[in-house]
């Protein structure tokens, strides 16, 4: 089979050319993006927000509060701003429980190369920011700027997971104009687009027919702007406040390249540079939540989010190769409760606790996005630096379920050189700690 397939390939047709390309990438390159909050979504986009483990942004105001309520402003007298810098430093083991490759014609054999790989969820720092201000007695424009995609899982060349990931890199600015308008008394209604660049960097190993020959590498890169929106209504009476929202999914086009080479022998014809486009989605969002104020001095918050992440299917590859990369992630649930308790004028402080669930199915967790269940607990204070600027401070503890690397992928899929990789391999003893510092501003 080797000395057929070697004679053909001196010749290669496009068709056979543009199926193994197609073939590699399906195979191979699965997964979009590292895992940090349920499936590659960064809620870290306020501190004050962070300190009660997001329990009550959709039903409290202010500016800082944007991104999950367009509404929040309503009603706003005067301006106010918020700004936040936030450090993520995930932690996890991914080690090796026995993956093989299947060369054509040879029997299974030990993929080898380093068997565990420490820490591959590179540390982050996050900024945001927004602002708003009150026009008028009724209306309220705004502004955030925020990263809700934005991380980098790496592997070396030399680990067992080479082949399904290597770098895993994913950028997101997005930036959301708001309006919101005060209806009645304590009733708003907030509208926002969602201006949003991406862009994405994902490279892997290819194996080489021969075991004896040095791996080849691919690597798939590209970016664009596209536009999603997000809705919001705020209600607001004595010691309750309500709120609902929903964000829109974002369909990414990102015009880029996908790029082969170091392939030998009868492989060595696919080395290339192939301009193309790669399509994807990320999820909408349906949040509902509540903040009671039981003394003056204290209120409790609770939030339940719907994520849409059945969406996120597929990343669609365009022209010349027209095929499809499955991920076939599902809708997930995410609930927060939490407090913030006034300890004097200056003073405040709070805690909450999440339970986040992951989109990645159990029986398809890959490298790249090692993700599973996890629990985050959070504490967070304010001091009031007079009366028109405070400064917050929150930390956030992140603990994920154990879980196991078990998707197997193909190189070359579909074609009569298709390499199997049957994965076997574990996440161990993942955690996340993340520290933030903002501050807030009235003027």
């Amino acid at each position: 089979m080797m000395k057929a397939f070697a004679t053909r390939r001196r010749k290669p047709t496009s068709d056979n050319r543009r199926l193994l390309l197609a073939g590699s990438l399906v195979g191979t390159m699965l997964g979009a993006t590292p895992a940090l909050a349920g499936g590659f979504y960064l809620q870290d986009q306020s501190t004050k927000a962070s300190g009660r483990a997001f329990s009550g942004e959709v039903a409290d105001q202010g500016a800082e509060s944007l991104w999950w309520n367009p509404a929040s402003i309503g009603g706003l007298e005067g301006g106010s701003a918020a700004i936040s810098v936030t450090a993520i430093l995930p932690r996890a083991d991914v080690t090796n429980t026995g993956t093989l490759i299947v060369r054509p014609g040879q029997a299974p054999a030990a993929v080898g190369g380093d068997q565990t790989t420490h820490n591959p969820i590179n540390n982050g720092v996050l900024p945001s920011g927004a602002i708003a201000h009150g026009i008028g007695s009724h209306l309220s424009l705004g502004l955030a700027i925020t990263a809700p995609y934005n991380f980098t899982t790496q592997y070396s060349t030399t680990s067992w997971a080479r082949y399904t990931a290597m770098t895993t890199r994913l950028r997101t600015i997005d930036i959301q104009p708001s309006i919101a308008v005060e209806l009645a008394p304590g009733f708003s209604l907030g509208a926002a687009a969602n201006l949003e660049r991406a862009s994405a960097y994902l490279s892997n190993a290819l194996p080489n027919l021969s075991p004896l020959l040095p791996d080849g590498s691919q690597a798939l890169k590209g970016s664009g702007w596209d536009v999603g929106y997000s809705l919001g209504a705020q209600y607001r009476h004595g010691p309750l406040s309500l709120g609902v929202s929903y964000k829109s999914s974002i369909t990414h086009t990102l015009d880029g390249s996908v790029t082969i080479g170091g392939l030998l022998g009868p492989l060595a014809g696919q080395n290339t540079t192939l301009n193309t486009t790669a399509k994807f989605s990320t999820p909408w969002q349906l949040n509902m939540g509540a903040r009671y104020k039981i003394t003056p001095g204290l209120t409790l918050n609770g939030s339940v989010t719907r994520f849409g992440w059945a969406k996120f299917q597929n990343i669609y590859l365009g022209s010349p190769l027209n095929t499809a990369m499955p991920e076939n992630y599902r809708n997930t649930w995410s609930y927060a409760a939490g407090f913030d308790a006034d300890l004097s004028p200056t003073w405040t402080v709070r805690a909450g606790v999440q339970r986040d669930m992951t989109p990645v199915r159990g029986e398809q967790r890959d490298a790249r996005v090692p993700d599973s269940n996890r629990w985050n607990f959070a504490v967070g204070g304010t001091h009031a630096v007079g009366k028109a600027f405070k400064i917050d401070a929150a930390f956030n503890y992140l603990t994920l379920d154990n879980a196991p690397v078990n998707r197997t992928t193909a190189a070359y899929a579909g074609t009569v050189v298709q390499t199997p990789i049957l994965v076997s391999g574990a996440v161990n003893s993942p955690h996340v700690f993340i520290f933030s510092l903002g501050g807030r501003v009235s003027f």
